[in-house]
C-alpha cells in the first residue's frame, strides 16, 4: 500500500529560547529546531482542521508512487523510551 505524509512549507519564526528542562543544556540552534517543529506542526494541525470539506488548502497529502520494499518492516522508534534507556545504561557504568 502506498505511504502517506503530509508536507507543510511554514516559515521559521524567532522567538525567546526557553530555559532547558530537567537540567538538560541545549544549544540555542536545538531550541530553535524544536520550537521551529513544533510551530509547524502546530500550523499544519490547525490547516487540517479548517479545511476539513475543502477541495485544496495549504497541507496536502504526499503519496509514495513507488515505495521503497526494504521499507516494509519499518518500525517506529520510541525515542522517549530508548533516551530513558539510555540514561539508565549511562547510571549503571
Amino acid at each position: 500500500s502506498p505511504v502517506s505524509r503530509v508536507v507543510y512549507n511554514g516559515k521559521r519564526s524567532g522567538g525567546p529560547r526557553s530555559p532547558g528542562a530537567g537540567g538538560e543544556l541545549f544549544t540555542p540552534a536545538h531550541e530553535e529546531n524544536v520550537r521551529f517543529i513544533y510551530e509547524a506542526w502546530q500550523c499544519v494541525e490547525r490547516d487540517l482542521r479548517s479545511q476539513m470539506g475543502a477541495e485544496r488548502g495549504l497541507v496536502e497529502e504526499y503519496v509514495e508512487k513507488m515505495p521503497n520494499p526494504s521499507l516494509k518492516a519499518f518500525k517506529p522508534v520510541d525515542l522517549s523510551d530508548l533516551k530513558r534507556r539510555n540514561a539508565q545504561d549511562a547510571k549503571k557504568s
